[in-house]
């Protein structure tokens, strides 16, 4: 085997792994294609194997199916008892993660990586608990089916017909320190699935017409199998690299075909795809862009990004390399993917360009090693397509030509002036100076021509017999020759290092607008605001109108209010591409007579858009390198897009469990905070019904009462429900009118004299106080629920102080009590629903929050502070603004 000096590079990033894996926990994953392989099973039989070697292993979750194997092999191990939790009146069992994790084991045994936790649990996903117990160092024992990968949703939903709902990330799978494969063949599963080994008869029987069936039973195996080869094949793929192991392992077979502008490559592409399809490999198309070649012409590179797309669409992965030799580019990528076999083209131009300039093919056969080379002739019977151009060859541009005889003749002006005084050396030099620059501005043809004009320039100025092109010496012929080849050298190297320039600086074009876009977009957050930085740097970059359509939630594209989206958007088109996941539009063999390109937005999971370019009427249509960016601007904005998608995803599954969880609070609190006064107004109407005749009027006037007062803690307790179901789906209007607060405060107190008899309240308002502008109902609301809050929280005859002061421009009201007081860290969460005091008696927790939503609502600020000498101040403001209209007295009547 031959090992060179291994990568410093994949040796950092190898050592920098293994230090973050140092002091986390390793992962093992027992993966099946189906129920019932037996992977749990599995599992606890190493896990029993693991405690015969003095390992500490502890069950935190493992789900028996009721399978007597599996149970009895659960007897004897640790058990870390389940947390029970509530969910709709049903009691859910999950892994208790404190628990595991205060016990600290060796080995943790988790089934069901994919599993959906309960809600009320620390994390959404069982696979985010086993992560964080590897984190705290614990090794971990789990089970997965290959369904339940996100990368294969839709192929195992096409194949079974089911929708798996638990999914979990590929990376999951990825980062697993050791994957063992369970599988048993279709028939003795099924075999299983009738014995009742993996589900009870009932949901057997269902199991066998629905999702057991042989065919999708192989599909399922088989996607279990290449999964496990894939990881398996990464694995060595990184050994490899670490190690600087040049040979190659044919460990699987990996096929590469070497593709090219010219029209006979379709045949290679087309007979790589049969060889992938016949040895269930992976293929390769690779192209090398080579600078000491002669620069593509636009149908060629045109012909060579429609060979690519043939070869993506056709299943192969596409790279283009960059280097000045060709064969030594494709060896070395071939190694680096451990290729087993390259397909290359037979050749076809004369043999005396091999010998000249070298062959390809030649140095790709010597030099292949272990790698096996098939050798395909490209003329075949079929008819060669010719390729899809916009633009026609390059126009003749006289001006360079003229420049170059123009320099030919500077240079001959030059010479003259240095002749006779310096040799016929220092002339040539001259001369192949001129060369050189005409090189580095014009083209091959004028540099050539300059060439052969310097030559015949010099013999017929400067050789004798002058002005003649004879030669009388035979000696400078030779001179000649020798001056020709070292200037068409010269021009051949200049023209290179020209080429190479440029690519680099197309490079570097390419590289900086996307690194442009990459910054913005990942400091960014919403759809609008992305799509509106696509749109941006794609029109300066390329000087054109585009637009971004994203799908609603219909799957229909939406179209944003813009010129380009209103004169010339192909909206069919746009959806179509959408759909299909394609380009089409302009410049495409689909639906080529649209206005403008569309691009797909495509991401790891799904389709997230589509973008759409005009360009300008009088620009030149897209070239290749073109719209290879435009697909790599299209892909970074799909990428940031999809971002954008999860964390609104994540905010609505964020916001559906919050409003889960407040609807059973709500419930909870409502349902136990309406028993009460219910209880007590049944049973004072019971006793009244039953006792009315021997009850004297004192206590029949005290059952009354109770029923009274409970009604009334009924009806608050049911408007304080109403209001703020009101205020948060925004039905409530503040209607502001100039209002007195003296009338608005001695309405609320008058409703509730009642409840002061044991609480002194004191009001103490500035007798100059304006009108303000607010809504008279909802400030009495408010003020109620801050005195019934201080009539609650405090104990019997302390007082209570209601007070007003004046601002410029708002009024300040104060409610004081002298109860216990706020704990410092609820000064803040008081007023958020169902939030109650300590000391609360009945009541939901929604009074403090009514209050926050109408004070904000009405443009004011709401709070509270302890007092220094006990008990809690509640402060809020309302603003003033301008001044209150003049109050007209209007006179009096006169009778007559």
């Amino acid at each position: 085997m031959e090992e060179r000096r291994p990568d410093p590079d994949l040796l950092l990033k190898e050592a920098q792994r293994q230090e973050e894996r140092k002091h986390q926990g390793r992962l093992k994953i027992f993966f099946g294609a189906a129920p019932g392989v037996g992977k749990t099973y599995t599992m606890l039989e190493d896990a029993w194997r693991q405690r015969l070697d003095g390992k500490d292993v502890v069950v935190g979750y493992v789900e028996t199916h009721g399978r007597f194997e599996t149970i009895s092999l659960l007897s004897g191990l640790e058990i870390i008892p389940r947390l029970q939790l509530e969910y709709r009146g049903i009691t859910l069992p999950e892994m208790d993660l404190d628990a595991v994790l205060a016990r600290k084991p060796q080995i943790a045994l988790v089934d069901e990586l994919a599993h959906t936790n309960a809600p009320g649990s620390r994390h959404k996903k069982r696979w985010q608990d086993v992560f964080e117990l590897l984190d705290m160092g614990i090794n971990v024992y789990t089970t997965l089916n290959v369904q339940h990968l996100e990368s294969l949703n839709d192929v195992v939903a096409r194949i079974t017909g089911v929708v798996v709902r638990e999914t979990l990330p590929d990376s999951v799978l990825e980062r697993a320190d050791e994957i063992e494969l369970v599988d048993i063949p279709p028939d003795e599963l099924l075999t299983r699935l009738k014995e009742g080994k993996v589900y009870v008869a009932d949901l057997a029987s269902r199991a066998r017409e629905n999702f057991f069936r042989v065919g999708k039973l192989l599909a399922l195996r088989e996607l279990a199998l290449r999964r496990t080869a894939e990881r398996v094949d990464a694995q060595m793929e990184r050994y490899r690299l670490a190690k600087g192991v040049r040979e190659v392992w044919p460990a699987a077979e990996r096929i590469l075909v070497c593709i090219g502008a010219n029209p006979r490559s379709i045949r290679l592409i087309r007979a790589a795809r049969r060889m992938a399809t016949g040895l269930h490999a992976e293929w390769i198309a690779v192209t090398v862009e080579a600078p000491a070649k002669v620069r593509p012409s636009p149908s060629d590179l045109e012909q060579l990004a429609e060979h690519m797309r043939l070869a993506e669409s056709l299943g192969a992965e596409t790279v283009t390399l960059s280097g000045h030799r060709a064969s030594e580019e494709i060896l070395n990528y071939a190694r680096s993917r451990n290729v087993t076999r390259i397909i290359i083209g037979k050749p076809t131009h004369p043999r005396w360009k091999d010998r000249l300039f070298g062959s390809v093919l030649d140095e790709v056969v010597r030099d292949s090693g272990d790698i096996d080379v098939y050798v395909i002739t490209g003329d075949s019977g079929e008819a060669v397509p010719a390729p899809a151009v916009r633009s026609g060859k390059r126009p003749l541009r006289l001006g360079e030509w003229l420049t170059s005889v123009v320099g030919v003749a500077l240079c001959t002006f030059v010479a003259s002036l240095m002749y006779p005084n310096f040799t016929l050396a220092d002339l040539v030099m001259v001369y192949l100076l001129g060369i050189v620059l005409t090189a580095g501005r014009l083209g091959r043809g004028p540099t050539l021509l300059a060439t052969f004009l310097s030559v015949a320039a010099f013999d017929f100025f400067f050789i004798p017999p002058f002005y003649t092109f004879t030669v009388d010496d035979v000696g400078h012929s030779i001179t000649f020759a020798v001056m020709f080849i070292v200037a068409f050298v010269i021009s051949r190297l200049t023209l290179r290092v020209r080429g190479q320039a440029e690519a680099a600086r197309q490079r570097e074009w390419r590289t900086t607008a996307l690194l442009r876009l990459s910054r913005e977009l990942a400091h960014e957050e919403g759809r609008e605001r992305l799509s509106a930085i696509a749109v941006r740097h794609l029109s300066e970059v390329y000087s054109c109108q585009a637009v971004v359509l994203v799908p609603d939630d219909r799957g229909s594209l939406t179209v944003p209010a813009t010129a380009f989206a209103t004169h010339a958007l192909d909206r069919g088109v746009a959806q179509w591409v959408f759909d299909h996941r394609q380009r089409a539009g302009l410049g495409t063999d689909t639906l080529p007579g649209a206005k403008a390109l569309y691009l797909p937005l495509i991401a790891a999971a799904k389709s997230v858009g589509v973008v759409g370019i005009l360009p300008e009427p009088a620009a030149e249509p897209f070239s290749p390198e073109h719209i290879h960016v435009l697909e790599s601007f299209a892909n970074q904005t799909a990428m940031a897009l999809e971002r954008a998608f999860l964390a609104e995803e994540a905010q609505q599954a964020l916001m559906a469990a919050e409003r889960e969880s407040l609807r059973s609070t709500l419930l909870s609190s409502v349902s136990h905070d309406l028993r009460t006064p219910l209880a007590a107004i049944t049973g004072a109407a019971t006793t009244l019904l039953q006792q009315d005749e021997v009850l004297d009027p004192v206590d029949r006037g005290e059952l009354l009462q109770t029923i009274w007062e409970e009604a009334e803690h009924l009806n608050r307790i049911i408007r304080n429900v109403l209001d703020m179901t009101r205020l948060e789906s925004g039905a409530i209007q503040v209607t502001r009118e100039w209002q007195s607060l003296e009338e608005i405060v001695g309405a609320a107190t008058s409703r509730m004299s009642g409840q002061f008899r044991d609480h002194p309240l004191t009001i103490v308002l500035p007798p100059d106080l304006q009108l303000i502008p607010c809504d008279g109902l909802l400030i009495e609301q408010v003020l109620r629920n801050l005195l019934e809050n201080a009539v609650k929280y405090t104990p019997a005859g302390t007082a209570i102080t209601l007070s007003a002061v004046a601002g410029e421009q708002e009024v300040l009201i104060k409610v004081a009590d002298q109860g216990p007081g706020i704990p410092p860290a609820d000064i803040e969460r008081i007023f958020e629903k169902f939030v109650r005091g300590k000391h609360a008696g009945g009541g939901v927790g929604l009074g403090l929050a009514i209050c926050r939503g109408i004070v904000a609502a009405h443009g004011g600020r709401i709070w509270a502070e302890n007092q220094p000498g006990g008990g809690v101040m509640f402060t809020f403001t309302l603003p003033t603004g301008q001044l209150p209209p003049p109050i007209v007295e209007e006179p009096e009547e006169t009778i007559a």
